[in-house]
């Protein structure tokens, strides 16, 4: 399945079919300005996630700074902030039945 496919099935999964979704691939130097003007931290953050209203929001993903963590499962980590999920235990057991759900390797987990 192509990545586009597989980020428009996760996405009407986790906020539904409803939900207006931009993302887009930065590179570590816009990254690094999103991250330093939004969050007031000077790095190179690999996924950012943005509600906009209680319908639309974005998520920004640095692939140069995702290792050792795969395109999709930053992904399913943005949708999940989007959602409302806060790091925690909670949220990566989500992150994992998503990832089991559509065979993608859970060697991406992400530990909080």
């Amino acid at each position: 399945m192509r990545q586009a496919e597989l980020f428009k099935r996760l996405q009407k999964e986790v906020l539904g079919p409803h939900y207006d979704l931009q993302h887009a691939f930065l590179s570590p130097k816009e990254m690094r300005k999103v991250t330093l003007r939004t969050k007031n931290k000077n790095k190179v953050s690999n996924v950012l996630s943005f509600p906009l209203s209680k319908t639309s929001g974005e998520i920004l993903i640095c692939k140069k700074a995702a290792a050792p963590y795969s395109v999709p499962y930053l992904f399913i980590h943005g949708l999940l902030h989007l959602k409302g999920f806060k790091h925690s235990a909670r949220m990566e057991s989500a992150e994992q039945e998503l990832l089991a759900r559509h065979s993608l390797h859970a060697k991406n987990r992400h530990r909080y």
